[in-house]
């Protein structure tokens, strides 16, 4: 479904597509290598884009309060402070779950201590971020730019001031789809229920903790 699903964050963008053949509608465009990928939680997925992100030369750092430093030296990621993940990353990159302790954590607070060269990325939860504050920081420059696959309504409205900003891109929560990854979403959905019918324990389970007490 993903590919017939609106993209937002292209309403009234300058393409270059009017005769253009020059770099110049699209600069500035920065290299990756030597820059440095702040992770915001260090979960599975996070630890995949660690990954991939260390084979464009990038630095990456992270911030997960539940995962041991000996997790973060065994990916060759650095562990970091909230505080210093905020000030010192050229972008950064959101893998939390949303709960209370989590919702608005990207606030006008985090936004300011954040480099003003810096890229925010979401494709987590929407909630994690104050999207007014986002708003005013990206109007403002205060950050560089935003990108955006999850928002705290979806679909987002048409009427949201996020699309009216040149330096925010917003796509419609597909950035996991491709054909493979929804094949192999609906085969092991099937499997975690064949382990549970067949009396095994669930291999992902939210609260794996309560159930291994009892």
């Amino acid at each position: 479904i993903a590919p017939f699903r609106p993209i937002f964050g292209l309403r009234d963008k300058t393409l270059g597509l009017a005769g253009v053949w020059q770099i110049a509608p699209f600069r500035p465009i920065f290299g990756l290598r030597d820059k440095t990928l702040g992770l915001a939680g260090f979960g599975n997925i996070a630890r995949a884009v660690a990954y991939r992100a260390k084979a464009f030369g990038i630095h990456v750092q992270g911030y997960d309060p539940f995962v041991s430093e000996e997790i973060f030296e065994q990916e060759g990621v650095k562990q970091a402070s909230w505080e210093s993940l905020l000030q010192t990353s050229d972008m950064i990159s959101i893998h939390l779950p949303l709960h209370a302790s989590t919702r608005h954590v990207f606030n006008k607070m985090a936004l300011e201590q954040m480099r003003s060269h810096a890229v925010l990325i979401n494709t987590s939860r929407g909630g994690v971020i104050e999207e007014t504050d986002l708003y005013h920081a990206l109007k403002s420059k205060r950050i560089a730019g935003a990108a955006l696959d999850v928002t705290e309504e979806e679909p987002l409205s048409l009427e949201s001031p996020l699309l009216k900003l040149d330096n925010c891109i917003i796509t419609s929560h597909c950035a996991w789809y491709s054909e493979e990854s929804m094949a192999r979403l609906q085969r092991f959905a099937a499997l975690e229920i064949s382990r549970l019918f067949s009396g095994e324990l669930p291999k992902h389970i939210v609260n794996g903790k309560e159930i291994a007490m009892r």
